[in-house]
C-alpha cells in the first residue's frame, strides 16, 4: 500500500511539473489580425505588412485575418470586434493611423494585444514599433553623396519628425560637403500630386538625385525620375526593381521581419507594452540592392561602416 501511495505521489507530482512547463493559452499567440490604411497590393508598406502576417501564419501555425482600408474610427471598432469574435489576441494596425484608437479601446479588450507603428502609448496591452530611420538615412545619404554629378541632392520628406531625412542630410554631406541637400514636405504619406509637384522642382533646380523618403508616394517618384534619366535612393522596401538604373540602393525597412520578431515575443510573454525602437543591430533595417553604377570599393566602404554601426552604435565621423 505504501508503495502504491509513492508511486500516486510521484505521478501526481509529474503532472504538476508538465502543467508547469506549457505555454498558457492565454499568453501565447493563437490568431493574429491586421488592419491597413490602404491596400496589401501598394508594392511598398502595405505588401511588406501583409508578408509579415503571412510569414506569422507560417512559423506560428495560426489562423490570420486582414482587412484593407481601414481609416475610421468607426471602421477600426468593427474590424477589432469581428477579429476578437474569431478569437484574435494579436492585432497589428499597420500605421500611426491607429494610435489614438487602440489607446482609447484596449481597455475594452484586456486579453487582446494592440500593436501599430510611430506613436506612444502607456497602456499595458499596446505596444507601438518605431523604426529608427536616422542610421539608415545616413547610409542612404552617403551613397547619394558620392553618386551625385550635379552636386544638388533632393530629399521629399512625408513629415519633419522623420530621423531618417536628418540622417540623410547628414550621411550627404560626410560624404561631400560640396552637395546642396534640398527638402520638401508633402505633410501626407499618400500624396502623389503634391511629391510630384515638388519632385518636378527639385529636377527643375538641377537636381539629380533623390530620396522620396514616403512610403506612399515613393514609387511615383522614381518613375518619374527614370523618365528623366536621374537617379533615386529607395525607401522602405528594396526598389531596385524599379530600375537598377535608376535606384543606386535603397534603404530598406524589413516590416516583416520585425512583425515575426515581436510576434515570437509575445508568444513567449515577453512582448513588452509602450513605445518600442528598432535599428540595424535588430536586422529589421538594412540597405538593398546596389546598382551595378556604384562603385564597388564604395559598396565595401559602406559595408564596413554599417557593420562599425551595428557593433558600436556609432556612425562615422570626420
Amino acid at each position: 500500500m505504501q508503495k502504491l501511495f509513492r508511486w500516486v505521489t510521484l505521478l501526481f507530482l509529474l503532472s504538476i511539473l508538465v502543467s508547469c512547463g506549457q505555454t498558457d493559452a492565454k499568453t501565447g499567440v493563437a490568431k493574429v489580425g491586421l488592419l491597413v490604411p490602404d491596400t496589401i497590393d501598394d508594392q511598398v508598406w502595405g505588401t511588406e505588412g501583409y508578408k509579415g502576417l503571412l510569414q506569422i501564419k507560417s512559423k506560428f501555425q495560426v489562423d490570420v485575418f486582414y482587412k484593407e482600408g481601414i481609416i475610421s474610427e468607426a471602421a477600426t471598432r468593427t474590424a477589432v470586434k469581428e477579429f476578437v469574435d474569431k478569437d484574435v489576441n494579436l492585432i497589428f494596425g499597420h500605421g500611426s493611423e491607429y494610435a489614438n484608437i487602440f489607446n482609447e479601446i484596449s481597455d475594452e479588450y484586456p486579453d487582446v494585444h494592440f500593436i501599430f507603428f510611430n506613436g506612444n502609448t502607456k497602456k499595458a496591452n499596446v505596444t507601438s514599433l518605431n523604426f529608427d530611420g536616422h542610421a539608415m538615412g545616413f547610409f542612404g545619404g552617403m551613397v547619394a553623396g558620392k553618386m551625385t554629378d550635379a552636386n544638388k541632392v533632393g530629399i521629399i520628406a512625408a513629415y519633419e519628425w522623420q530621423p531618417e531625412i536628418n540622417g540623410f542630410y547628414e550621411g550627404v554631406l560626410f560624404q561631400n560637403d560640396e552637395v546642396d541637400v534640398d527638402i520638401g514636405y508633402v505633410q501626407n504619406w499618400d500624396d502623389n500630386e503634391k511629391a510630384i509637384s515638388i519632385a518636378e522642382k527639385m529636377i527643375a533646380d538641377g537636381v539629380d538625385i533623390i530620396y522620396p523618403a514616403g512610403d506612399g508616394f515613393n514609387v511615383p517618384v522614381i518613375e518619374r525620375l527614370k523618365e528623366e534619366g536621374l537617379y533615386a535612393i529607395g525607401y522602405v522596401s528594396d526598389q531596385s526593381d524599379l530600375g537598377k538604373e535608376t535606384v543606386y540602393t535603397s534603404t530598406v525597412q524589413h516590416v516583416d521581419q520585425l512583425y515575426l520578431l515581436v510576434t515570437s515575443k509575445f508568444d513567449k510573454g515577453e512582448l513588452a507594452s509602450g513605445t518600442l525602437y528598432f535599428d540595424f543591430q535588430d536586422d529589421v533595417i538594412s540597405m538593398g540592392t546596389f546598382s551595378p553604377k556604384v562603385d564597388e570599393n564604395f559598396i565595401n566602404e559602406l559595408k564596413a561602416y554599417i557593420k562599425e554601426y551595428k557593433e558600436t552604435g556609432d556612425l562615422p565621423s570626420k
